[in-house]
């Protein structure tokens, strides 16, 4: 029998002891964690690379409206973007995800000024008149784009529709303005949500026809003239009721 078959010899491979295999597992592990962090940091590059080749795109969308006004084509967005229209159907499904897009950045631009003004005083009247006057000075200042945005195709639903989201928020917090103030005139308050998007309706609709008539007065003249409507109607459900006097109990 040779040395190597005795019972008790070295056999020329070491076990590994359950240190060193865990060793070697958690190495194992460790580089496995190592490519699917590196993976990660690929994706997020690829992911912020995308967000802002979107955001080029909608700039470019916005500069292309201002040059040829609300029906824009892809092609004309394509030329102010510096590249082809095929690339910027990769980043947006199709014309409406582009509107969407566009809608988003200018609701997020506008809902601050909205909410700025109506904290511009604690009196419910000039609250809705510096509101007014900031709506109508934000479109007036990009008329093209205003049109874009409002009359651009239809989106997938109305509820992926930033504009009616914007109208919405726009709304309640027109109502969350009034319902104290309703309250306090000893009525209920619930009244207070269609009345302040009865407001926003107001507004849209006389800003639209301000646009296509060729704005026919200032811009202050119709907020004032919208504020003065507005407020005629409002003023009579914030305003407390009188409360009879002794002598008019008498006569009672």
């Amino acid at each position: 029998m040779s040395p190597s078959s005795q019972p008790g010899a070295p056999t020329g491979r070491r076990r590994r002891t359950s240190g060193e295999a865990q060793e070697r597992a958690e190495h194992r592990a460790g580089s496995t964690a190592a490519r699917a962090s590196t993976r990660d940091r690929r994706d997020s590059r690829w992911d912020e690379h995308r967000r802002a080749r979107r955001a080029a795109l909608v700039d470019a969308a916005v500069v292309a409206v201002g040059r040829h006004g609300a029906g824009v084509g892809m092609d004309e967005i394509a030329a102010v973007a510096g590249t082809s229209k095929t690339v910027v159907y990769r980043h947006f499904a199709d014309r409406s995800d582009l509107h969407v897009a566009v809608c988003t950045r200018v609701a997020e631009q506008l809902v601050p000024t909205l909410r700025a003004a109506m904290g511009s005083s604690d009196q419910p009247r000039d609250m809705l008149g510096a509101a007014i006057e900031a709506y109508l000075a934000f479109l007036e200042a990009d008329p093209e784009l205003y049109r874009f945005v409002v009359h651009g195709p239809p989106g997938p639903s109305d509820a992926d529709d930033p504009i009616t989201g914007l109208s919405d928020l726009v709304g309640d917090q027109a109502a969350a303005i009034l319902a104290p103030a309703v309250e306090r005139a000893g009525r209920d308050p619930v009244a207070a949500a269609p009345w302040g998007h009865a407001v926003v309706g107001l507004v849209r609709a006389a800003a639209d026809w301000w646009l296509r008539a060729g704005r026919p007065m200032p811009r202050r003249d119709l907020a004032a003239h919208l504020t003065e409507l507005a407020w005629a109607g409002l003023s009579g459900v914030v305003t407390p009721e009188p409360r009879p006097t002794p002598e008019a109990k008498e006569d009672l």
